[in-house]
């Protein structure tokens, strides 16, 4: 068959012929349909994501870890954890049967692999205890599941939502997806958070940040208040680091802002993922969210695994 095949880290998987999978006990050999390509794939292809001798002890290996695929009888099921060195960007693959669920009826397996991205944007809910009418602002609201969580943030009821990013032409698409303002973070250190500061009308209640790193440096000093008084409880909820690993903060940051800072893992549990994820079905097959993707075919797996021009579109590859 053929498949996608890591024989180094840090190296990019290559479209090449790999011995057919064979079920043991317990274990079905499943067609694949579609794989959604993330950054956590690359991390772990890279060697750098913690879990990467779990997912690949051994080289060479087909990379990927879930999909949706179909069994012997024809059956469309959601997989994950295949048995190394089978991964799920190949034609077929091998999971023990406890590792797979009936697909949904009536979703684009293409859609259904994307879907859990969207679980992220619960977390303003699970983690920070969102109300409905309150302010939330989404940091790196341009990518995937910035953009899913706009919408879950806007379903769940928000009163206002605030999103930033870089790129003009990607804020005007989440401003249609229902982001009442957007912020480009491309500006100056100083007139970034004045911008944080005018547009917080009565105070930013959640955060999502998915960046990290200057951005939230920056809105950490917006959030200082210039005065004694009392300060607004801002529930800040950290679930990536596209733009630093790192930032400064301040004393004051703390102290005196009503910062809480929060995980992302926070609240989430096997009930809670279980309820989002049947959340984000119902929403998909009720047509109210919007999924980014870009199809690709396996066999070009290698200019696909390079592309950088993807600008909030999940790459999911068909074999």
């Amino acid at each position: 068959m053929k498949a996608a095949v890591l024989h180094q880290f840090g190296s990019m998987p290559r479209y090449e012929d790999f011995p057919d999978p064979v079920a043991g006990d317990g274990e079905v050999v499943v067609e694949v349909k579609a794989v959604a390509v993330e950054n956590v794939d690359k991390a772990v292809a890279a060697g750098t994501h913690f879990a990467t001798s779990q997912f690949l002890p051994r080289l060479p290996a087909i990379v990927g870890f879930d999909g949706i695929g179909a069994l012997p009888d024809g059956t469309l099921v959601g997989f994950a954890r295949p048995r190394p060195p089978y991964g799920a960007l190949a034609e077929r693959t091998v999971v023990a049967m406890t590792n797979t669920i009936p697909a949904i009826v009536g979703i684009d397996p293409a859609v259904a692999v994307v879907l859990s991205s969207g679980i992220t944007g619960f977390a303003i809910k699970t983690a920070a205890g969102f109300l409905p009418g309150e302010t939330v602002l989404i940091q790196g609201a341009t990518g995937v599941a910035g953009r899913l969580a706009i919408q879950v943030a806007r379903i769940l009821g928000a009163g206002r939502i605030i999103a930033t990013g870089r790129d003009e032409a990607a804020l005007l698409e989440v401003s249609d997806l229902g982001a009442d303002t957007v912020i480009n973070t491309t500006v100056s250190d100083d007139e970034l958070v004045r911008t944080f500061q005018d547009e917080a009308g009565d105070g930013y209640d959640v955060v999502l940040d998915f960046l990290w790193g200057r951005p939230t440096e920056l809105l950490l000093k917006a959030l200082v208040p210039n005065r004694l008084g009392s300060s607004k409880a801002v529930r800040l909820v950290q679930a990536g680091e596209s733009a630093g690993v790192t930032l400064s903060l301040a004393a004051d940051s703390v102290r005196t802002s009503g910062v809480e800072i929060y995980g992302v893992a926070k609240g989430l549990d096997a009930q809670t993922a279980s309820d989002s994820y049947s959340k984000l079905v119902e929403w998909t097959l009720e047509g109210r969210l919007v999924f980014g993707i870009e199809r690709a075919p396996l066999s070009e797996i290698e200019t696909a695994w390079q592309r950088t021009d993807l600008k909030g579109r999940r790459l999911v590859i068909a074999p």
